[in-house]
């Protein structure tokens, strides 16, 4: 039997001994009903916390009825209302406000800034917003809840009205005030306010940095970047936020040079990137041009193991489709699937665009058929797909599938038909798309439309349809201007096209890259070669644009034409490129026709040392060699064509049946009614010969170089 406790001794102490140590208060007697309060409100946090209404009602009946001071209830109060807004709880929520006035606590601190959280929860802002103007509060708190729920919303101009008034009772606005304040603001356009409020916070305000983070963003919101970046540079310090802000104004202004190199000093500065950062850059290289930028942008990102978004995912399949790296396109497409997010709409519609333009057509046809719910976008994407590599009978099939399926065409789809109707010879189509645009009101003010109407007929050889179309544009850009200067120049109106590139300058409509090769093109081909060495060098001089490739390809073309074939070479071998096979050709072809054997034999070996796979390309070659008696080397170059595979792609011609285009191959006798067209051709060829146009006998065609070298 153990001994007694009197009799026990640890260590040589009875207990007696033992119970002087024990503090007083571990002697108390236990109340057992405070207890039981404070397990009640933590039961009642929890179910609150998970969304548990009726356990958290009974939990806070039992309170009440225990609960021995206002401040209990209080605080079961809030804890309850918060749960009604969370499960979206209305009536409840409304009762426990009447029994909160019943009880004289709405106007209590603590529960009015739960109050409002839960009327704002079902867009009762007039409700918030009486409950804040009444609650006779003089701190910020509750002003700042309504302000940044407000704003949370979208209604800018609401918010704005609440920190107005909150302003007339003389309540000082904190830090939480002013970012949501300064939000509204950039979101509104509104300037003026925007620079009072900023003056308010140098006036009478600490140095915050989420305060000074919000004025940045909303500078940059105004466009004033310049201001922004003054803001940004006397930060006493900066975080990613900082950064980001100050990158993001740069890139909504299109200033990507400021936006690239900020992006370097923020990684000199050891400054963590997130994802948004690593998509606005990688966003703005797509947007350059440099698209093996935003691919090697990518890269950093998995190896600092920074997640690829479905942003990430899309822009960086935007760059795969322009370069036509299939091979990373793919590779894109499979982490899309592994982070699940390859279903996403823009994903999907990216990864067909990027097949289709990657010429992998039975891909990207998959993927399409694949998609369930198909949008516009994901029928301009296939329909875009098939235009960009000439497939007139797809895209013709595409487009009657999509009308069938319900899809309205939108101007997009239209713009991206209407160039192929030009390419393949389907004036026709053309004629038919121009009618159904005229007849819809809502594709008045899609330039992009009209401009794709004026390429149309201009490539097609229709000029003064194209300019018809012109002169009935209300609004008119440097597109609009090339697509007809083009189409004046195929049609050797040289004269009439550089009219329309002064009238262009005198609109203050700045050419760009691509209406210079227009203009010099048009040059060329009028045999105008002063006027367009002044406009090669005037590009630089008065339109800031450098010269490119085609604009010296146009100039070797402008120059072999006139016969001025030292120009031409000097041309080619002073150029800050390497030249391509077509100048290589072009120049050969000039010394061709003026009969120039010297610079002919030079370009003929430069031409060959490209190894081209155009056939035609070693028809010139060849034939420069036969006139000048070079029969070694023109043994060597039937050798290299032999030796390459090279092989003649059969001509292909139109024929307009009336109701149709019918295509038609050299040879071709697959048509039903071949016996009876080849007769005719026949005879259309000796009609030919009678009217003085016959082939130059000391050249060797295509199709005998060929023959001889099979």
């Amino acid at each position: 039997m153990p001994p007694s406790s009197s009799r026990l001794i640890l260590n040589g102490l009875s207990v007696s001994q033992l119970e002087k140590f024990i503090p007083k208060k571990w002697k108390q007697p236990i109340n057992n009903e405070h207890i039981m309060r404070i397990n009640l409100i933590e039961t009642l946090k929890d179910f609150a916390g998970r969304g548990n209404l009726s356990k958290a009602f009974e939990a806070f009946t039992r309170i009440r009825i225990t609960a021995a001071s206002h401040d209990v209830v209080l605080y079961s109060f809030a804890h309850i209302i918060f749960c009604c807004g969370k499960v979206k709880a209305l009536a409840q929520g409304k009762q426990l406000h009447a029994c909160a006035i019943a009880l004289g606590l709405e106007k209590n601190p603590v529960l009015v800034p739960k109050l409002v959280t839960f009327y704002a929860s079902f867009s009762l802002y007039n409700n918030a917003c009486f409950l804040v103007e009444n609650s006779n509060i003089r701190y910020p708190l509750p002003w700042n809840l309504l302000i940044s729920l407000y704003v949370r919303d979208g209604f800018y101009a609401e918010a704005l009205c609440v920190y107005k008034q909150m302003q007339s009772r003389r309540i000082r606005g904190d830090n939480f005030t002013y970012p949501s304040v300064l939000k509204a603001c950039g979101e509104m356009m509104d300037v003026d306010f925007g620079r009072v409020v900023h003056s308010c916070i140098d006036a009478c305000h600490e140095w915050s940095l989420f305060v000074h983070n919000a004025l940045v963003s909303m500078y940059g919101k105004f466009g004033q970047v310049n201001v922004a970046r003054r803001l940004f540079d006397k930060m006493l310090e900066r975080d990613a936020v900082s950064w980001n802000t100050m990158i993001s104004a740069y890139a909504s202004k299109g200033l990507w040079k400021e936006a690239f190199q900020l992006f370097v000093e923020m990684q000199e500065e050891g400054v963590e990137v997130n994802v948004i950062t690593w998509n606005t850059i990688a966003g703005g290289c797509l947007r350059t041009g440099n698209f093996k930028g935003v691919l090697e942008l990518l890269s950093r990102m998995r190896t600092q193991e920074t997640y690829l978004d479905s942003v990430a995912t899309v822009i960086g399949l935007g760059a795969c489709s322009h370069i036509g790296a299939l091979k990373l396109g793919k590779e894109i497409h499979g982490s899309a699937v592994r982070g699940c997010y390859g279903e996403y709409e823009n994903v999907r519609n990216a990864l067909i665009t990027m097949y289709s333009r990657c010429k992998d057509l039975r891909h990207a046809y998959i993927l399409f058929k694949m998609t369930a719910e198909k949008s516009i976008i994901t029928w301009n994407s296939m329909l875009s797909g098939y235009t960009h590599l000439d497939c007139a009978e797809e895209s013709a099939f595409l487009f009657r599938e999509m009308f069938r399926s319900g899809v309205e065409p939108n101007y997009v789809t239209i713009a991206s038909i209407l160039p192929l109707c030009a390419r393949v010879a389907n004036l026709q189509h053309g004629k038919e798309f121009h009618c159904y645009i005229l007849r819809r009101a809502m594709f008045n003010e899609h330039l992009l439309l009209w401009n794709s109407l004026v390429e149309m007929y201009a490539r097609s050889g229709k000029v003064p349809e194209a300019k018809s179309v012109f002169d009935l544009m209300s609004r008119r850009d440097e597109v609009t201007y090339t697509s007809l200067i083009a189409g004046y120049g195929i049609q050797g109106e040289g004269r009439v096209a550089l009219k329309l590139f002064e009238e262009m300058n005198k609109n203050q409509i700045k050419p760009d890259h691509v209406t210079m090769v227009a203009v010099l093109s048009a040059c060329s081909h009028s045999g105008l070669v002063v006027e367009g060495q002044k406009q090669f060098e005037r590009m630089t001089s008065i339109y800031g644009i450098f010269p490119q490739l085609e604009h010296f390809a146009c100039m070797v073309d402008l120059y072999g034409r006139a016969g001025l074939l030292n120009k031409a070479k000097e041309i080619i071998t002073k150029m800050p490129y390497t030249p391509t096979s077509a100048m290589w050709a072009t120049l050969l072809g000039a010394c061709q026709i003026h009969r120039n054997t010297g610079i002919g034999e030079w370009a003929a070996e430069k031409l060959l040392e490209t190894r081209p796979e155009n056939s035609g390309y070693y028809v010139l070659i060849a034939n420069m060699y036969a006139a000048a008696g070079c029969w070694d080397k023109l043994a060597k170059v039937r050798t290299c064509m032999r030796d390459l595979g090279v092989r003649k792609i059969p001509g292909c011609a139109w024929v307009d049946a009336g109701s149709v285009f019918s295509p038609f191959l050299v040879d071709d006798t697959s048509n039903v009614q071949a016996q009876e067209i080849y007769p005719l051709l026949g005879g259309l060829t000796e009609l030919m010969k009678d009217a003085g146009y016959v082939v130059k006998e000391e050249f060797c065609s295509e199709e005998e170089i060929v023959e001889e070298i099979g």
